[in-house]
């Protein structure tokens, strides 16, 4: 019995040896499966067009982002456009649903989601430079299907699991664990229709919701990505607030029907 007890106890131990070299040597083949580092780190700017839809309503969305950590995105419905941004410092938005056509600052809750959408590379490059861990939490299933789980926590203690499909390694789910003031707030994100753009895949269909509100889902299908295309940086910087024109009360736009 003593000799079984050492082994099974060596296995316990190499096993957690194990746990720890295969979330680096997963990171190292999601990359890897996304065109590799190099090329990656090759991309300096991307611009990207789609759609979203939810339900009846659609609108039509935009990205810009520029590395290391500018990300600018644009949301059109009726002619009105919703702009936030970030760049590097200051996060901002115009918000015409809202009544609100001067540019002003992002709240809390906007500012910490969109600080984190400007990391131009993602949050497995160079994650341990950035202050992120990575964990390997062992297999999982996603709509019946075995992926493998690890768990990326960022710098600031927010959370996001990646599911990565067994076959091709390319993240397929990636739940969004944000803590903010003592509260949780949980979304989901799927990702599918990869293509290569400069030699690096980017998925082309997200679809997101709310793990409070399933109901909630929104897909978005990207109609085309450009990479390094000149981007300024003015282009992420927060705009004057015009002077208020004092004898004329300007009409607030009404937001869309949904």
């Amino acid at each position: 019995m003593r000799p079984t007890l050492s082994i099974m106890l060596g296995m316990v131990c190499c096993a957690g040896l194990a746990l720890g070299q295969t979330a680096d040597e997963l990171v190292a083949k999601n990359l890897q499966a996304k065109g590799g580092v190099e090329k990656i780190k090759a991309i300096t700017t991307a611009k990207s067009t789609g759609r979203l839809q939810q339900g009846p309503f659609s609108a039509q969305v935009g990205q810009e982002a520029k590395a290391p950590d500018r990300f600018r995105q644009t949301f059109t419905v009726q002619g009105m456009t919703q702009i936030q941004a970030y760049d590097g410092t200051i996060g901002w938005q115009i918000s015409p649903f809202e009544g609100r056509k001067d540019p002003e600052m992002l709240g809390e809750d906007d500012l910490r989601d969109l600080v984190e959408q400007a990391d131009f590379s993602g949050p497995l490059v160079d994650y341990q430079a950035k202050g992120n861990t990575v964990e390997y939490i062992g297999h999982d299933s996603v709509d019946g299907d075995d992926v493998y789980k690890l768990k990326v926590t960022l710098k600031n203690g927010d959370v996001l699991n990646y599911y990565l499909d067994p076959d091709s390694m390319l993240e397929i789910r990636v739940e969004k664990i944000m803590y903010i003031r003592g509260s949780v707030h949980e979304s989901v994100q799927d990702l599918g229709s990869y293509k290569l753009v400069n030699g690096v895949y980017y998925p082309f269909s997200m679809e997101n919701w709310s793990k409070s509100n399933p109901d909630s889902r929104a897909k978005i299908t990207i109609d085309s990505i450009q990479a390094n295309l000149p981007l300024d940086d003015s282009e992420f910087k927060m705009p004057a607030t015009p002077p208020q024109d004092k004898g004329k009360i300007p009409e607030s736009p009404k937001p869309p029907k949904q």
